[in-house]
């Protein structure tokens, strides 16, 4: 810490000085360092002694002696944390700039908790620390210096839950349970077990007997979970068809082997229904806490990744947590973006972008697809690939539509001879608030400018009521576009039950066809069926003007892409 850099108390004219605020710091029980890169000097305040113990101490000298007391897999060491900071955006505190020597590019706070592990013939026991400071980059983002302070991780952060409705109070008593065993761990330097079990078949039996045999077999493989537990572990419903273990302390039997005593416990036997002997099994993901996780939130979030992991690639099974740096950067990125568009959405930086349509025989526009489009506050402009993805994982789509739809009846209000074609995800075609404002706005005469696009995904899902809803929409006037045809598995006897107006071929049969006789056979067919059904084709990503040509050949009647426009945030002139 520079000791030059004087803060203002606010109460008094005398100036605070950086040693004064170590003082303070190391009186609240915190130890104060400063880590110079180039030498790998560490220089600590006087109570560092005490904070670490004599054998830590001795090893704590340089950064790359304190690094190697980190116990891999307790998180990020110092030097990890501090780099992370700045390639993941950790932003700037206010005034953090203003603090960093003249010869430093930029300054970047970062966090983080790791176990230092026993000096090799110490008996002493392992001890958890909080890690807080700040990165100092030079001008080409090289880390120059760390300046922070040390505390013990003494005790397990408090987690409140409100508790949402129609969930057992099973998960809040688990919580505490864990809370309660973190803070006893921390103090002794102990370990325990944590394990998610999913139910893999569930919503078959759901489907296929009723909710009541269901129930039974949640019931039955709750107990024969609860006959596997051995002193020391607890039980929990975590939601509707999960249950969490909570693991004797280690040493003593490993994950794997608790998981094994579990899974034979269910997997191996049918369970004796009302409507009959049916085959059951369970998945499990599980890891080692506080090793693996330091909180009830990252304890829940980690075996909840763990367990949808193992699910996805071999159910039935165990899978112990492997932590990863890339995948739960990514899942702070994705935190903050999702951030980001519920930000968007309540300030109006939500846009529409208008891609021309054209009629493949005239190339005349005869209408606009609306893409949405999310300003930032830097100006950058994300498109639908970037934001899609987030919205669907975090929920969000809907609303986007929402905002979309709203847009597009503005841009048809304004314009009387605009037409309009709006992408409308699988959730928001039964969301009663896009519903009604779309019988609203298309009563009042709006509907017959526009065109619904509803991807192949969401009708193959429900058939039955994707055709009520197409024909509601007729009702109103609007038009049904099928997005994305071809990456399904729509047959077209399905298509003519639907009764969708029109095709939109998905453009990676389009961008290639001059290149590839599979994909030119493909969309030849296409094309010739959806014209005997009376249904008209829209061909995207049409790049160029002899695969545009072969198209309108074909008999395809819209061409969408770089040919005919690439979309813009500006109003769209009036179809001709």
């Amino acid at each position: 810490m520079d000791d030059g850099v004087l803060l203002a108390r606010p109460d008094s004219e005398l100036p605070l000085t950086c040693e004064a605020m170590r003082q303070v710091i190391c009186e609240l029980g915190a130890a104060v360092y400063s880590w110079t890169i180039d030498t790998d000097q560490v220089s600590w305040s006087d109570n560092a002694r005490d904070l670490l113990g004599p054998h830590r101490w001795q090893r704590a000298r340089t950064g790359k002696e304190y690094g190697a007391l980190v116990e891999p897999g307790s998180g990020l060491c110092r030097a990890e944390a501090a780099m992370a900071s700045n390639l993941h955006g950790g932003g700037l505190f206010p005034g953090l700039q203003a603090l960093s020597p003249p010869d430093i590019g930029h300054a970047r706070p970062f966090e983080t908790v790791y176990c230092l592990s026993l000096p090799p013939g110490c008996g002493q026991r392992r001890l958890w620390i909080e890690d807080r400071g700040v990165g100092r980059f030079d001008a080409h983002g090289r880390l120059v210096q760390v300046d922070g302070m040390i505390r013990r991780y003494s005790v397990g952060r408090p987690v409140r839950y409100a508790k949402p409705p129609g969930m057992q109070a099973d998960r809040q008593r688990l919580a505490s349970m864990i809370d309660e065993r973190l803070a006893a761990r921390y103090a002794d330097g102990g370990e325990f077990g944590f394990m998610l079990v999913s139910i893999d078949q569930l919503s078959q039996f759901n489907d296929a007997y009723g909710y009541r045999v269901a129930d039974e077999v949640i019931d039955i493989v709750g107990l024969r979970l609860a006959a596997q537990l051995r002193e020391g572990e607890e039980m929990a419903r975590f939601s509707g068809s999960k249950f969490a273990l909570l693991l004797r302390d280690w040493p003593g039997e490993n994950l794997a082997g608790a998981a094994h005593r579990f899974l034979t416990a269910v997997n191996g036997t049918a369970a004796r229904t009302a409507a009959g002997a049916v085959s059951v099994t369970i998945s499990a993901g599980g890891l080692v806490a506080p090793r693996q996780g330091r909180n009830v939130g990252e304890i829940f979030a980690r075996a909840q990744d763990t367990l949808q992991r193992v699910r996805a690639s071999a159910g039935g099974t165990f899978l112990s947590y492997s932590p990863s740096f890339d995948r739960e950067a990514e899942c702070r990125a994705n935190l903050r973006f999702a951030d980001d568009i519920v930000s968007a959405l309540s300030e109006g930086r939500v846009k529409l972008a208008f891609q021309p349509i054209a009629a493949g025989a005239t190339r005349q526009v005869a209408f606009h697809e609306c893409l949405v489009r999310i300003a930032s506050h830097s100006g950058h402009v994300f498109d639908g690939s970037a934001i899609i993805p987030t919205a669907e994982r975090f929920g969000l789509t809907r609303l986007i539509d929402l905002r979309s739809l709203e847009l597009a009846f503005a841009a048809l209000e304004a314009d009387p001879a605009l037409r309009l074609s709006v992408n409308v995800s699988p959730g928001s075609i039964h969301d009663g608030a896009w519903l009604n404002l779309l019988e609203e706005r298309s009563r009042q005469g709006f509907g017959e400018r526009l065109i619904l696009e509803l991807t192949e995904s969401a009708t193959i899902a429900d058939l039955d009521s994707v055709r009520r809803t197409v024909n509601w929409l007729h009702d109103l006037g609007c038009k049904v576009a099928m997005d994305d045809f071809g990456v399904g598995y729509t047959s077209f006897r399905n298509l003519r039950r639907l009764g969708v107006d029109m095709l939109k071929i998905d453009g990676s049969f389009i961008s290639s066809l001059m290149q590839s006789p599979d994909d030119r056979h493909f969309v030849r067919a296409l094309l010739d069926l959806a014209g005997n059904l009376g249904i008209e084709t829209v061909a995207e990503w049409v790049l160029d003007e002899p695969t545009g040509e072969l198209l309108t050949q074909w008999g395809c009647t819209y061409l969408q892409g770089q040919l005919i426009g690439l979309a813009t945030c500006t109003a769209p002139p009036t179809a001709a």
